[in-house]
């Protein structure tokens, strides 16, 4: 009989994975002896697995290359990395390794740009496309990195009055960039985005304020969906509207030369996952030089913007079962020795789901149970309603440690908790180790703490207790 835990995922899934192996019965990821760091730093652990970053950066520029030349598309592709999807030093400095631009959303980002810049990590040519809505202090720090020689910064508009402000005290010609109001999915409670101009007025705004003006050089449309990139109806209407715009705009803009179609690639949320990158670019390009044939316009310089396909899949949390609590004949809940509502935000605030598997004991029977945190909240949970399937792990004994791990969970989870800050019912933060591949032999793997656990002094200090 096949009753093992190991004998379910074999029978669930194609295992192993191009990122997950057994190896004397215990997972590993990447290659990660995962046991190995548990014994090494403890749990609840947090992990990062930078060479991850490079290899999926790298892998969107080779499928758009090879989409380009497949479709004879005259034009190039640059890939942008979303700074809010993680902001930490360790994530920019392995992206930036990869020769793309970065794409701001407020103003603090702009700071981040200046210090790498001071740390000597990129130099004035780096190209920054500053989105979102732009207040008084994100106006003044674009404006000062424009002034002080980062000619390559193209600040995106969100509304007519942006272009006034950035005029105003932006003192040599600057490139400026449009964002597109698109229509949201009909399940959505309002009609079209918040972000961005209406497709109606973009023609007049450009006829009235942008044409004559000497100071401002139109390049870039900007289009973006909430749903992502997906092979859907309403994806390909709205990408369609998109380059109506764009072919207009390029008949009386000759300068414009950049549709930046945004991001939404999506990454491995289950060991299921099913989606065809290679088949959605090639028809992105596809589509987009037929359309531009059509209209006889030149086709645009391609720009992305991804940020969860950037890091997402590069990080991981570890966790240990303390205890088994039964509340009734059927619901068995492990508990786990951290908080699913303050580590994994995601998965309570908008039911998001991740990879979980078991690290160790792939040889004991299994069985079906829940997860729970350790606050006092309700929502503190992890079941089968986030998760794709039931959640079944090894059988729960009070002798023999059980741990778990939940994957691809580097984008947004550390900035939505609060990194470093005070969580819901005061659970620390985890260690957060750093993993890289050895310079000197890449077959080994090297180990950095970033942050230690969070203890409860500096709880203590954030709330404004005194010694």
């Amino acid at each position: 009989m096949k009753i093992r835990y190991i004998d379910l995922i074999d029978q669930s899934f194609d295992f192993p994975t191009e990122e997950f192996s057994i190896k004397n019965n215990l997972l590993e990821f990447h290659g990660i002896p995962l046991m190995n760091l548990i014994q090494r730093y403890g749990t609840p652990l947090r992990f990062t697995y930078l060479p991850k970053i490079s290899q999926n950066i790298k892998k969107a520029k080779n499928w758009f290359k090879k989409a380009i030349n497949y479709n004879r598309y005259n034009n190039k592709y640059t890939y942008c990395y979303c700074t809010k999807s993680s902001h930490f030093s360790f994530i920019l400095e392995e992206v930036i390794k990869n020769n793309i631009s970065i794409e701001t959303s407020y103003a603090y980002d702009i700071e981040i740009v200046k210090n790498l810049y001071k740390n000597n990590k990129i130099d004035k040519k780096i190209e920054v496309i500053c989105n979102g809505f732009k207040t008084k202090n994100y106006i003044n720090n674009i404006s000062e990195l424009i002034n002080n020689g980062f000619y390559n910064t193209i600040p995106v508009l969100d509304n007519y009055e942006e272009l006034e402000k950035l005029s105003s005290i932006i003192n040599n010609p600057f490139k400026l960039g449009i964002r597109i109001a698109s229509e949201e999915e009909p399940k959505f409670e309002f009609y079209t985005s918040r972000l961005g101009i209406g497709y109606k007025n973009i023609i007049i705004f450009y006829l009235n304020k942008i044409k004559n003006n000497p100071k401002v050089n139109l390049k870039m449309l900007h289009f973006f969906i909430n749903t992502g990139i997906k092979d859907s109806a309403y994806y390909w209407n709205e990408l369609f509207k998109c380059l109506q715009i764009y072919a207009e705009l390029k008949k009386i803009s000759p300068g414009l030369n950049i549709l930046n179609i945004g991001g939404g690639f999506p990454i491995k949320t289950s060991m299921s996952f099913k989606y065809d990158y290679e088949y959605m670019i090639n028809e992105i390009i596809y589509q987009i030089k037929k359309f531009c044939q059509k209209e006889r316009v030149q086709e645009p310089h391609i720009y992305t913007e991804f940020g969860t396909y950037t890091v997402g899949e590069s990080g991981g949390i570890l966790y240990k079962i303390l205890s088994q609590k039964r509340q009734n004949d059927k619901e068995k809940w492990n508990m786990i020795d951290s908080s699913f509502m303050t580590t994994l935000p995601d998965t309570w605030a908008i039911s998001s789901r991740f990879i979980m598997m078991a690290i160790n004991r792939w040889n004991d029977f299994y069985e079906r149970v829940f997860l729970g945190g350790l606050t006092c909240d309700s929502d503190d949970y992890y079941n089968s309603e986030q998760h794709i399937n039931a959640i079944y792990l090894p059988c729960y004994r009070n002798n023999i440690p059980l741990y778990i791990g939940f994957f691809n969970i580097g984008a947004y989870q550390d900035t939505i908790s609060g990194y470093g800050g005070v969580h819901h019912c005061l659970m620390p933060q985890p260690i957060h180790i750093l993993i890289d591949k050895d310079n000197k032999n890449k077959r080994k793997l090297k180990y950095r703490i970033f942050r230690k656990f969070q203890n409860y002094k500096e709880i203590l200090k954030i709330l404004g207790y005194k010694k």
